[in-house]
């Protein structure tokens, strides 16, 4: 099922700890980068906290991620995190994301994540609920 696809956007800056050996952001806090705009998104835009999840019962496992990098990002620059569900599953979500360096908007990386539902107490896959489908679905 495809949704509605309204693109959300979070703005955050590059921490001296993001930093590796090559003086730019190490490739794995790309992926801290998204997770971490998700959960603002999740509360602000879909009206649905991850802690409204828990309280449900569930959570969500990144079962696939994958990054493309175009430029680095450096230390101090501020970037918005923009996302999207591009495709809603049965037990999960297609999450595709841009990062883009603020100053000129240009690409800094982009990519997916597959992002599965999960019941808390089994920690096995579920059927996404309808009322959760509807919350993505904007």
């Amino acid at each position: 099922m495809k949704s509605g696809r309204s693109k959300f956007e979070t703005e955050l800056q590059v921490r001296p700890d993001d930093i590796d050996m090559n003086h730019h952001v190490h490739g794995s806090r790309y992926f801290d980068y998204v997770l971490a705009a998700r959960y603002d998104q999740m509360a602000r835009c879909y009206q649905m906290s991850m802690e409204e999840f828990h309280n449900a019962g569930y959570g969500w496992f990144a079962r696939t991620a994958h990054v493309e990098y175009k430029r680095p990002l450096k230390i101090g620059e501020r970037f918005i995190v923009r996302t999207w569900v591009e495709e809603i599953f049965k037990d999960g979500v297609r999450v595709n994301f841009e990062i883009l360096k603020k100053e000129n908007g240009k690409l800094c990386s982009d990519g997916y994540f597959d992002f599965t539902l999960i019941g808390l107490k089994t920690g096995r896959a579920e059927v996404i609920p309808e009322w959760i489908v509807q919350k993505y679905a904007i």
